[in-house]
Order: structure tokens, then C-alpha cells, then sequence
């Protein structure tokens, strides 16, 4: 069943001066279209000033289109009587964790989208506690955001956004300000809400690695989408990446550079496993 619709869509920023006059126009987003079916783990990559995070505000109608349509579960998102139901179907998350906890207590953070949403009291206490334990952060309910490292925090606000039962969680760059491990901890907690959830997930970075297990990728190049396909797909097209300031992951490259040297490996590795096994062979 598809979820997210675009078609389309176009997205413009007006440039001022100082004085209010009208300097020029910058397309951000340039006719992109594509759909996004429920349950699914989608990845869209870019450079800087791709346009993918531009993009990616549309998916909850904080940015509403200059031209084209967003259609999330079946909702126009300029409809203006729909906004409240698209925004709890689908949650954001951002790149700093810091700007989006506002609670003292770990717990207090996490129930403060379902009391604005009016959820019962008992409701909200199994919701927190539902939500923390899918993360793996139930150990810490009664801790201070402040003690937490900033992989832990990013998934005490995925947890935040859980905790108001959305279809969808689109996140972007939301290791961007992670160590490695803060990484790998968010991205091991984002599959699982996919795998066991069966929640769709939309992840905007530029981190080639958090993507290779993602059902589909799209990469956007100067507010359009450049290519589309499997992992497998997008990663075996490494010079074109490269046109577009993107690398593949490490390992694929790798592979792909001994491959150039002669050894007779796959058109596409992803994990180091792969590649263990293809040099045994």
C-alpha cells in the first residue's frame, strides 16, 4: 500500500535584501516525484545543497510545494484541516538531538507529544514505557537528557516521536553530529523499527553506510532526483556517484578498486562479509 506520494514537486525560496525587494529565486526542490509504500525502508542521499532536506520538510507539511503535490497516507498536504493528522502519521526527526528534548527526566521527554495529543494519563505511561524499551533506552527512564552521549539522546527523541504511534518516521540527517558508535547505535535502532515495527522509515543523510540495507535509494543532484534503485544498484554506479560529491561505502570501494586490478569479484559489495567470501572463492 503506498504511504508517501510526490509528484512533481517543486519548491522555490525567494531571495530579499536588506530593503524587502526581491533579489532572485533559488529552486531547492525541481520536479520530484516518487512513492513510497508503507513499510518500507527508504534512504535519500545528496551533497549539501542537494535539496534532500528541503524535501524531506514536505513529507510532514512544514514546507508546503510551490508547484506539484505530497500526498501522505492519502492526504493533500496543503490541506490545511489535515495538517494535525499528516504530522502524527508521520514524525520528523532532526540532526541535533539538543533541539528536540525539552524534558528534565528522560521519560518526561518522551511523554510530552502524546499529552499535547490528549492521550489518557495510563495511556501515556504505556506509551513511554513501550516506546523506550524499542530503543533500548528503558534503562534510562528516570535520567537526565543531559547525561545521556548524543547516540542516546538522538534515540530517546525517536523514541519521543514513537511514543505518538506515527506510520512513519522520516529522519533527517540524524547522525550528522554522532561519533561513529552514536551511529551505529541509531541506525541499529531504526532497522529494528522497520524490521519488527513495521514502521516506514525515510532516512535523509550523506553517510553512504546507514543506507546499504535500505529497500530503495533515491540521490538527489541540484533539487532533482539523479538516480533511484536498490543499494546494490545505486552502489555498483561508483564514477557517477562520484560526479554528484557522493562516495560509495568504503568496502564497495574497495572491492571495487581491487576489481579494476584484475581479481574477479562481484559488480557490487556491500559488507565486509561479502567481500571476505568472494576473495575466498
Amino acid at each position: 500500500m503506498r504511504f508517501i506520494k510526490a509528484e512533481k514537486v517543486t519548491f522555490e525560496y525567494i531571495r530579499r535584501d536588506e530593503d524587502g525587494n526581491v533579489e532572485g529565486i533559488n529552486r531547492a526542490v525541481d520536479s520530484v516525484s516518487l512513492d513510497v509504500k508503507e513499510g518500507d525502508f527508504i534512504s535519500i542521499l545528496g551533497a549539501n545543497g542537494s535539496g534532500k532536506s528541503t524535501f524531506a520538510k514536505h513529507l510532514n507539511s512544514i514546507l508546503l510545494p510551490t508547484e506539484g503535490t505530497v500526498w501522505v497516507d492519502g492526504m493533500d498536504t496543503k490541506d490545511e484541516e489535515k495538517i494535525l493528522d499528516i504530522r502524527m502519521a508521520t514524525g520528523m526527526v532532526f540532526q541535533n538531538p539538543d533541539n528536540q528534548i525539552i524534558g528534565q527526566v528522560v521519560e518526561e521527554d518522551v511523554a510530552f507529544g502524546p499529552e499535547n495529543m490528549g492521550v489518557p494519563t495510563q495511556e501515556i505511561i504505556e506509551r513511554v514505557e513501550e516506546s523506550l524499551k524499542t530503543v533500548g533506552m528503558l534503562d534510562y527512564r528516570k535520567d537526565s537528557p543531559n547525561k545521556l552521549s548524543g547516540g542516546q539522546k538522538q534515540r530517546v527523541s525517536i523514541a519521543g516521536v514513537l511514543a505518538m504511534h506515527p506510520k512513519c518516521i522520516v529522519l533527517d540527517e540524524p547522525t550528522a553530529m554522532l561519533d561513529p558508535v552514536g551511529r551505529k547505535e541509531v541506525i541499529r535502532a531504526l532497522r529494528a523499527l522497520n524490521d519488527v515495527e513495521k514502521i516506514t522509515i525515510i532516512l535523509i543523510t550523506h553517510y553512504m553506510e546507514e543506507t546499504i540495507y535500505s529497500d530503495k535509494i533515491f540521490v538527489m543532484n541540484k533539487g532533482k532526483i539523479a538516480m533511484e534503485g536498490t543499494p546494490r544498484e545505486i552502489f555498483s554506479r561508483v564514477e557517477e556517484l562520484e560526479e554528484y560529491k557522493l562516495e560509495v561505502p568504503q568496502i564497495t570501494k574497495l572491492a571495487y578498486e581491487l576489481k579494476k586490478q584484475g581479481l574477479r569479484l562481484p559488480d557490487c559489495v556491500l559488507t565486509v562479509k561479502e567481500l571476505a567470501d568472494a576473495l575466498s572463492r
